[in-house]
């Protein structure tokens, strides 16, 4: 079976983030006939972070859409959980050398982890989102798909959640385009019909940047700017600031015309960023193989190797790989066509067609 919409579902909470696409998933189940009710989650905005996030615009327009759909309407606090589980791996992560996602931890953790668990204690049958994804039942087995919408698919996002959540979960606008989702919010005249999406982390607000929030609760240390080949080239004020890849932002002059340095690397034992021309040979940024750590599947694990298609960020296309998973939850994946900057700590989404399988981590 594929769908969103499950007939067995009876009595659905429904996570309102103050956006549209959560406003029409609850739209879509009450016209369906679902007994539902709305939670707003509070996150980071307890008052003590250095962003100015909105959340107090987030929570009332999710209040406005209860009302307006004459639902049931509570907020629920996730502050301490997504304090342990999302903000501090982030720091710790960026401190060690790694790329964590907050996004993919946030919705492992907190929305179908913590949340889901306030649902059923709270005698509901389902939760449900706006994702743009879709819930596919096969032999008893539940999996995730790709959303209908190529553009606005979020899948990747969901590529660590626990397989068993997924018959408790749904996704009523998995099906729809985003331009049809914004087009019902304006025909049936939900009041945040209109509202624009956020594309910030909740945190940082789009008051403050990713390094300057880390800054405030890392410490500096400042280390050597090198070549590949261990030349001084400069010094840095920690290597949290720079991500694999980056171009701008490094401070040091190029001595080549049209041609500007990029980080190619992290020497954490000396505290060192190594970085190279786009262009010089065997500089490490384009690879045509990466391993794997921790290895995760919604079903059973898979041994051996597999040609699948993999998602190597968000926003990149599927790529055809071959995939070889050991028992002990690595894998090494060989891809079809390089691929450029792979930071350790972010996420390879791994795909049999529209379904996502599982995932695992860019090894640093």
């Amino acid at each position: 079976m594929k769908g969103n919409l499950r007939p067995e579902a009876s009595r659905v909470l429904v996570a309102l983030s103050g956006g549209v696409d959560s406003a029409v998933a609850a739209y879509l189940l009450k016209s369906k006939g679902d007994a539902i009710s709305a939670v707003y989650m509070r996150t980071w905005q307890n008052g003590d972070g250095p962003g100015e996030c909105p959340w107090r615009e987030d929570l009332e327009s999710a209040r406005a859409v209860a009302e307006f759909l004459d639902i049931p309407f509570a907020v629920v606090s996730m502050i301490e959980k997504y304090r342990q589980f999302v903000v501090e791996p982030l720091i710790n992560g960026y401190h060690n050398g790694i790329t964590p996602n907050s996004d993919i931890l946030c919705n492992q953790f907190i929305k179908f982890g913590a949340l889901l668990n306030y649902a059923q204690e709270n005698s509901f049958s389902h939760l449900a989102t706006g994702h743009y994804c879709q819930i596919e039942e096969e032999n008893g087995k539940f999996f995730i798909l790709e959303g209908t919408d190529c553009a606005k698919d979020q899948s990747y996002f969901l590529a660590r959640v626990a397989g068993k959540v997924l018959p408790h979960v749904l996704f009523p606008v998995g099906k729809l385009l985003k331009t049809e989702v914004r087009d019902l919010a304006l025909q049936i005249g939900l009041p945040n019909a209109q509202r624009k999406e956020s594309q910030d982390i909740c945190f940082l607000g789009g008051k403050i940047t990713l390094q300057n929030f880390l800054h405030s609760h890392l410490p500096e240390e400042p280390g050597e700017i090198v070549s590949a080949d261990g030349k001084v080239l400069g010094l840095h004020r920690g290597l949290y600031r720079y991500t694999l890849g980056q171009r701008n932002g490094i401070g040091i002059p190029s001595n080549r015309d049209f041609e500007k340095f990029v980080v190619v690397g992290k020497d954490l034992a000396k505290n060192q960023l190594i970085i190279a021309f786009e262009s010089d040979p065997n500089n490490g940024l384009i690879i045509n193989s990466i391993r794997l750590t921790d290895m995760h599947f919604f079903t059973e694990p898979l041994i051996g190797c597999h040609n699948f298609l993999a998602k190597v960020r968000y926003r990149d296309p599927v790529t055809p790989v071959r995939v070889s998973f050991t028992p002990n939850c690595l894998a090494t994946v060989e891809f079809a066509q390089a691929q450029r900057a792979l930071a350790g700590g972010q996420i390879c989404a791994i795909y049999d067609g529209p379904r996502l399988i599982g995932s695992g981590i860019y090894a640093p």
